[in-house]
């Protein structure tokens, strides 16, 4: 019997499921690259070219003034003005004009009249500008031109990052944040996943239904609501707010419903001869749970635990909310977003940013990925 992928045969369903992974890879892959090139490239390079010209020498456009004050008297009775209007090495001029709505009006080494001044900008940026009458101290005249920018790659963009003041609190602030909420919501999330599929109480389904619904609820229009009644909670038994405590259970609490979900199904497809033949061994619920749940359990345990270390890690609404912004509450996403200024001032330092601030949970997916692999592979091939 022929075997068929999709409708079609078995080599050509092969072949369009690898170009679909392909092209799924391809598409996230990408936007990470751009990222991470972007990332090594200085200001300048960003505003004027995308990412995929950082192979290639990219144009930008500026402005030089000269200044009558800088002229000197040759011998034979000229006046000269020389100067250099690329600041960095390096660069050299494509075109220049005397009118920034035309700026490649001339080439480099071309002689024209500027002001009564014989002009010549040369293609390294050096220029000479003379003149048979003395040149009044007073004159300021402008040339507009095209410069191009060698492609150039730098680590200032994470060395501002790694060297601002804080950085290192703030890693180990998220640190205390995100270890507790994620450890938290899967031992409650696993206890109850294990009562809704294999304890019989009262309401059970509609109990799951309810936690199910949760899923539905909008963070953000929970979160001051939550506060209020942390805030209330707190005042009443004497707890201050803006604490750990406070965002470990706001996370916690956003957190359960989906992990609840997860490991319920998972739990629930687990063998019955197996739960049966604990309990018939005299075996209670939490000696099944504890020495037979859990340890088959670990593949749905660590791709939550992955869903949930991301998500808390890279959290900045719930912590600029339950947290503080003083030096030993601060997370490192909200310490970033100060570094970018009121004004977004240091914009270029966001794709740096973003590299740091993943590396710890690339390491987490990394270290728990082969768990869930292994959890997968084991369970997609039955015995006889």
């Amino acid at each position: 019997m022929n075997r068929r992928v999709f409708g079609l045969p078995l080599t050509w369903g092969k072949l369009l499921v690898h170009l679909g992974l392909a092209a799924i890879v391809i598409v996230w892959t990408v936007p990470t690259l751009g990222l991470f090139v972007s990332s090594l490239r200085d200001k300048d390079q960003l505003i004027t070219s995308g990412w995929w010209t950082a192979l290639t020498a990219s144009e930008q456009t500026a402005a030089g003034r000269l200044l009558g004050r800088d002229a000197e008297a040759t011998d034979d009775g000229r006046y000269v003005l020389r100067g250099d209007v690329l600041e960095a090495e390096g660069r050299s001029i494509v075109a220049f004009g005397l009118d920034q709505t035309d700026l490649r009006a001339h080439a480099p080494g071309d002689t024209v009249d500027l002001g009564g001044l014989a002009f010549t900008l040369n293609e390294d940026g050096t220029y000479v500008a003379t003149s048979d009458t003395p040149i009044p101290e007073d004159y300021r005249e402008r040339v507009f031109y095209v410069e191009a920018i060698p492609p150039t790659f730098t680590l200032a963009n994470y060395r501002e990052v790694l060297a601002s003041e804080g950085i290192d609190r703030a890693f180990i602030n998220t640190f205390t944040v995100t270890i507790p909420a994620t450890v938290i919501p899967i031992l409650i999330a696993a206890f109850a996943a294990y009562a809704f599929a294999w304890m019989k109480f009262p309401g059970r389904q509609l109990f799951f239904a309810i936690v199910v619904g949760l899923l539905v609820v909008p963070l953000q229009m929970s979160l001051i609501p939550l506060l209020r009644m942390y805030n209330d909670i707190g005042a009443a038994f004497g707890v201050p707010s803006k604490t750990y405590l406070g965002i470990w259970l706001a996370h916690t609490a956003f957190g359960l419903p989906l992990a609840v979900y997860l490991l319920r199904n998972y739990i629930g497809g687990l063998p019955r001869d197996i739960i049966e033949s604990a309990q018939l061994d005299g075996a209670s619920h939490f000696d099944v749970f504890t020495r037979l749940v859990l340890p088959l359990s670990i593949p749905a345990l660590a791709s939550f635990a992955i869903f949930q270390f991301l998500w808390v890690w890279n959290d900045l609404l719930v912590a600029l909310v339950f947290l503080g912004k003083g030096e030993d509450q601060i997370v490192l996403t909200s310490k970033l977003r100060e570094m970018l200024g009121s004004r977004g001032d240091n914009w270029e330092i966001l794709t740096s940013s973003a590299f740091v601030s993943i590396l710890v949970p690339l390491m987490v997916f990394f270290a728990l990925q082969r768990y869930f692999v292994r959890g997968l592979l084991a369970g997609s091939v039955k015995g006889g």
